[in-house]
Formats: structure tokens, C-alpha cells, sequence
């Protein structure tokens, strides 16, 4: 529910400590505004002292990472536990360690008692592993298709058998990482200066099934996600990000230290990155793969293990692509019940003795058998436990691609998933700790309840929330345009064109600096060729070099355009004049194909609802409104948000869209959108 407050309470001890260092943070901060930031952060240190969940839909420009940030902090004076901080992204995570905190600490460290001490926390796969540059894991490079869990290349190649020698750009690549390491004091992936490619980076790095372990491997005490991971255990302040929490919550492993609140920044992205840190996959290769890995590293025999892969393969020849909304078949389960066996028995084989306490071929080889072992189990119970089991084909599938149909004479992979992780998030994030979720795209209109629903805050048994609308410092109406192209065609495969046409009108009146957000990379890169050969301006499109790099030229060049995917939707941050016009070319539905968006859809149909408004219509609202965030990031800024959907004006669901987006001024009409982008260009701003 949406608080609406009678009376005011009386602020608690706590609370005005709060506000204190709020008013001290404010103060000694540059261009912060406490527009937003005095409400959240006074709601914040309400729900940490009565223990409630809240829910804060922050708007762009409120600095809601200060207002969480204080009392946390606040809390961590007279706490014996870590108070937690998660985050969608790494970059978000980056800039609350580097820049916000510092910043933060920095004001209000002489109102405080003690220095405050932060950790950051991320996955082992982040971290350079110095068992395996010492050459304690085995040089083998899977081939295509035998990748395992999260995509990991598990190998660490010989340099003059598997790199070409350290000319090739790989081994330059891995020789500048293996100086690195004996410098850095982190290991962190993040801290390398330029980065390097996810090839090299996986010769250096482990996951965590592939990780020896504190017990048993030599360099425990100079590992450096250990050392991360006891760094967090002495802090005040723990940053990490959604998989990690995901994992301490639903596995009950100890990758995190024992917490009372939480804060989750970007909590429109909570229940996909929870489900996608949760998902699995398995292929034929992969059990290949994990049974050659057996037979070299422990000597064993792996007959079974072949056999049922190869009567599994035989079972899945001509399976369609897709959800498979009655289950696996007899004989599918009938394979799997065998490949679960031979599994149990492999491991039973392979176990370590004590003479090979710290072999790293027989942790890898037994890490593959147990993710084998654990997918065979979760699909054999895939009905009984409510997952989405589907089949697809890694050759044609790709996100960024869009609708590409699958090849189906390649090799099938089966996927699974939990149809819903409300009830998960519920017991293992929501019992037991106070928890914060916070975004600038929470609520749809003034509903809380589509994004409280999936995240298990709804329904018998459900937790006690508040939901809170802090607003935005923008004037939204006098700053921004909301133009919807009513009269284009219905969108269809590809990008109609008329929507070329309507894109070249805008960008010409514009004079340049727009963002231009597209479905697929595929329409990004289509549409990015026409209008070089249209218009007299620079157009930069996503993969033509790095994010980082695109960002900054478009940001330092105001008339340049950029063209880019979904991961632009929510990663762009350029105020000024360079981002005056951001344009969408469709609704962000998903997939009409996606299977789990399918279930889900279909399980709330079941129940009674609406799945499309439920499912497909709440996840392109709250994107829509991401993208659309793109374009006031200041105060200072203006522009105009121009939708190429006509959807958006002419379909019922039109309206409940319109009003997860800010309040901009609404208009159909072309001619006056260009006149207002001509304005915008004519005034350089």
C-alpha cells in the first residue's frame, strides 16, 4: 500500500540523527538538492527502527543513494551486523563505493563517532584467482558448446600450445593480467585499467563451483575474494549486487555476512536478476564435456555417464523450440533419471582422497559432475517444485538480435526456471532482515502493487510494506516533451519505412544529439546505416567500440547521435544539451516467444487475472520508462521523448504505459515537436 500520513509521528532518536547528517552531507556537497532526499531518508530510518519493508519510487535527480546511505550508516553506529547495500549493475555498485560514499563520508565524518568502514562484495568470477595463475587448475579449452555455468571458459592455456605464443592479442592480454596481479591490491576485474576481453579474463579467474575452496586450497590466506569476503565481515557498509544476495538468500551459502537491513538500488530489476541467478541449463555437450573432465582428471570410468548422455541426445532429436507447458516427456524424465545415476556414481568414484587434497583438475572435473547432478534433480522435479522448463538452440538464439528463428537441426539445449520467485524472496530475503527497495521506475502511476506482487510482498502471508512516492526535483511538464507517432503504422518485423522517415524528420530538427533506443541491435545497426547515408550528422551505434567510449563522445560531442540496445535503456547518464531528443522505436514488450514470460503469463490467466497486463504490460512499462528516463537528468535539461509506437496512443493498454512515464507534456502532433526541436537546436540547448 501507498502511505498516506494524518499526522506527522514524532521523530525518533534515530531519525533526527538522520536528518542531522542529512542537513551536514547536503551542506558540505555541491549541486544536492534536498528536494525527495529528507522524505525517503527519514522513511528509511523509520523502516530500519520499526522493521517494515519499504518501498521508495525515487525520480531521477532526488539522490536517493545519499538519502539510503545515511541511515544506514546512522544504523551501523549501533549495530553488530553489516548493513547491506545491492545493486542490478556493477557500474551502480562502482559508483557507490568510488564516488558516493567518499563524497558522503567525507561531510559527515566528524558528526560521527567512529570512521565508518565499507567492503565491497562481488562474485568470485570478478576476482583473479592466484591458485590458478600458479598453474593449480588444468590447461584444457572446451570446445563450442561444452561451456558451463554463467559461460565460464574454465581453462588456463599454455601459452606456446594454446595462445600462438604472447604475440597473439590473447596472450598479450592474459601476460599484462599476470603482471597486474602481483601489483593489485584487490584483484577485482574492475580496477584493470584497460580492461580485457572475457576470454583472457576467465585464464585468471574461477567460479565459484570451480573454486578449491578455504580448506583446501594453499593460497586461502592471499586470496583475494577471501579477503573481500573478510573485509565485509568487519564492515559497517556492504555493497554488493542482486546475484549475490540472490544466492545467499536462496542457497543459504555464506557469500555474504549475516545482515539485519538491506537496501536494493535498482529494485525494478530485483525479480529478473534473481531469476536469472537462479536459472539453469543443460546440453548433451555438457555432460560430454563433464565426463571426458572426469576421465582425465580422476581416472575413473564414465561409460554410464556417455551412455545416458548419448540416450539423452537420441530423446531430444527434433524437439520444436519453446516452452514445454505439460513437461519433459516419459522418456526425457526416463534419460534424466538415468543421467542422474550415473552422476551420483561418477561422484561417488571421483572423491577426493588425501593425497590429492588440492588437486584442481579433480575440483573442476567434480564441479561439472555435481552442476550436472543438480540439473538432472531440478528437471526430474521441475513439476512438482512449479519451474518453466523450455528448449532452445544456442546457434541462433541472441537476445540482442531479437527474432531470429532457431535453427532446429542444431543441438537442443534444456532450460529451467522458477515460474515465480515471490516465494523464495519472501523467505529467504524478507524473514529475518528489514528491507529497502528503491528505484526511479518502482510504480506504475501510484501503484506499488505490480512490482510488489512479483517480488512476494503480496498474497496470504505477506509481509507488512509501505510504498513511497518521493517525487522528482524536475519539472517535468515545462522540461520535456512526450511526442507518440500516432500515425505510423502498427510496429511489425523490423523497423517500417515510415519510422525511418519519422526518425530523420526528428534528428534533422533536432540538429543532432539524440538517443536513439532500439528493440534489437539488429534495428539499432539498420537504422543507424540509413540515416548516415540521410543526414549530415555523426552516428555512433552500440558495438562499434566500447559503452564507455560511446557514452563519452556523445556526451562531449553535442550533435552526435548514438544508437544502441536495451543496455542503453537503463546505462546512459549525459545531462546537458548532448542528449535533447531520445527516441524509442517500439513498446520494450518481451519476446512473444520468451517461454518464462509465456508461463508466467499463462499461471496468472489460470489464477483468474490478466497475464498480458500482469506480466508483458508491467515489464514494458517500467523499460519504457527507464528509456524515457534517459532525457532529464538536470535541471537545466529540456528535450523531447518521441515514442515511433503508435500503440502507445491507439491501445487500451496505452494509458496504463503512459503512466509509469514522467509528466511530461503529451502531444500527437508532428509539426509541433519539430518547431520545439528546432527551438531546442537554434538555443544550443
Amino acid at each position: 500500500m501507498v502511505e498516506k500520513v494524518a499526522a506527522e509521528p514524532a521523530a525518533s532518536v534515530g531519525e533526527k540523527f538522520t536528518l542531522e547528517l542529512l542537513d551536514k552531507a547536503v551542506a558540505g556537497m555541491s549541486g544536492q538538492s534536498r528536494t525527495g532526499q529528507h522524505e525517503m531518508a527519514k522513511h528509511v530510518a523509520r523502516a530500519i527502527e520499526s522493521g517494515e519493508h519499504l518501498l521508495v519510487q525515487a525520480g531521477t535527480g532526488t539522490g536517493k543513494s545519499l538519502a539510503y546511505l545515511i541511515p544506514l550508516i546512522a544504523h551501523s553506529m549501533d549495530s553488530n551486523k553489516p548493513t547491506l547495500v545491492s545493486t542490478a549493475t556493477l557500474a551502480l555498485q562502482t559508483q557507490i563505493v568510488g564516488r558516493d560514499l567518499p563524497r558522503l563520508l567525507e561531510t559527515i565524518n566528524p558528526a560521527l563517532e567512529r570512521p565508518v568502514n565499507v567492503a565491497l562484495v562481488k562474485g568470485r568470477a570478478n576476482y583473479v584467482c592466484l591458485q590458478k595463475l600458479e598453474g593449480g587448475f588444468p590447461s584444457e579449452e572446451p570446445s563450442e558448446g561444452q561451456l558451463f555455468s554463467l559461460g565460464e571458459d574454465t581453462s588456463v592455456p599454455h601459452f606456446a600450445a594454446s595462445l600462438g605464443g604472447p604475440s597473439s592479442q590473447l596472450g598479450k592480454e592474459v601476460v599484462r593480467l599476470r603482471e597486474w596481479a602481483e601489483k593489485t591490491a584487490t584483484g577485482d576485474r574492475d580496477e584493470l585499467m584497460p580492461g580485457v576481453t572475457d576470454r583472457a579474463w576467465r585464464q585468471v579467474s574461477v567460479t565459484s563451483m570451480e573454486c578449491l575452496g578455504a580448506q583446501k586450497c594453499p593460497l586461502a590466506e592471499e586470496c583475494f575474494s577471501e579477503q573481500a569476503r573478510a573485509r565485509a565481515a568487519e564492515a559497517d557498509v556492504v555493497v554488493t549486487n542482486h546475484a549475490m544476495l540472490a544466492v545467499s538468500a536462496f542457497e543459504g551459502l555464506a557469500v555474504l555476512p549475516e545482515y539485519d537491513v538491506v537496501v536494493v538500488d535498482e529494485a525494478h530489476e530485483l525479480q529478473d536478476r534473481v531469476t536469472g541467478a537462479v536459472s539453469g541449463q543443460l546440453s548433451v555437450a555438457m555432460i560430454h564435456a563433464a565426463a571426458s573432465s572426469a576421465r582425465k582428471h580422476t581416472a575413473i570410468t564414465v561409460d554410464a555417464l556417455n551412455a545416458a548422455a548419448d540416450r539423452l541426445d537420441m530423446a531430444l532429436v527434433g524437439v520444436p523450440s519453446g516452452l514445454v507447458p505439460n513437461g519433459l516427456n516419459d522418456e526425457q524424465l526416463d534419460c534424466l533419471d538415468q543421467l542422474r545415476d550415473a552422476t551420483r556414481a561418477a561422484l561417488s568414484d571421483s572423491k577426493t582422497d588425501s593425497s590429492n587434497a588440492v588437486d584442481g583438475g579433480r575440483q573442476l572435473a567434480r564441479s561439472r559432475l555435481m552442476l550436472i547432478l543438480e540439473l538432472s534433480e531440478r528437471l526430474l522435479a521441475a513439476k512438482e517444485n512449479r519451474e518453466v522448463v523450455w528448449f532452445s538452440r544456442n546457434s541462433t538464439f541472441d537476445p540482442q538480435q531479437g527474432y531470429s528463428p532457431p535453427d532446429e537441426t542444431a543441438p537442443a539445449l534444456i532450460n529451467i526456471a522458477p515460474l515465480s520467485v515471490a516465494g523464495r524472496l519472501r523467505e529467504g530475503l524478507f524473514a529475518g532482515h528489514t528491507v529497502v527497495l528503491t528505484s526511479a521506475t518502482l510504480a506504475i502511476g501510484s501503484a506499488f502493487e505490480p512490482a510488489a506482487g512479483g517480488l512476494g510482498l503480496l498474497g496470504d502471508g505477506a509481509p507488512s510494506w509501505t510504498g513511497l512516492d518521493v517525487g522528482s526535483p524536475f519539472d517535468y511538464p515545462k522540461q520535456g516533451v512526450l511526442y507518440v507517432a500516432k500515425h505510423l503504422p502498427k510496429p511489425g518485423r523490423g523497423t517500417s519505412p515510415e519510422a525511418l522517415d519519422e526518425l530523420e524528420d526528428l534528428i534533422r530538427a533536432s540538429g543532432g544529439g539524440a538517443l536513439c533506443l532500439f528493440s534489437s541491435r539488429r534495428a539499432a545497426e539498420e537504422a543507424a546505416d540509413a540515416m548516415r547515408l540521410r543526414l549530415d550528422v555523426d552516428i555512433l551505434c552500440q558495438g562499434e567500440s566500447t559503452m564507455a567510449a560511446l557514452v563519452k563522445q556523445f556526451a562531449d560531442e553535442p550533435d552526435t547521435c548514438l544508437f544502441g540496445t536495451m543496455s542503453l535503456w537503463q546505462g546512459v547518464d549525459v545531462p546537458g544539451g548532448s542528449c535533447r531528443l531520445v527516441v524509442i522505436d517500439r513498446i520494450p514488450f518481451p519476446r512473444p516467444d520468451d517461454p518464462l514470460m509465456t508461463a508466467r503469463s499463462r499461471a496468472v490467466a489460470q489464477s483468474g487475472g490478466n497475464g498480458f497486463m500482469a506480466v508483458s504490460a508491467t515489464h514494458a512499462a517500467i523499460r519504457l520508462a527507464q528509456g524515457a528516463g534517459r532525457l532529464i537528468r538536470s535541471t537545466g535539461d529540456k528535450g523531447v521523448v518521441a515514442i515511433l509506437d503508435s500503440r502507445l496512443s491507439t491501445e487500451r493498454y496505452g494509458g496504463f504505459l503512459r503512466a509509469a512515464l514522467p509528466p511530461f507534456w503529451a502531444t500527437t502532433d508532428r509539426k509541433t515537436v519539430q518547431g520545439a526541436l528546432q527551438r531546442l537546436a537554434r538555443s544550443g540547448r
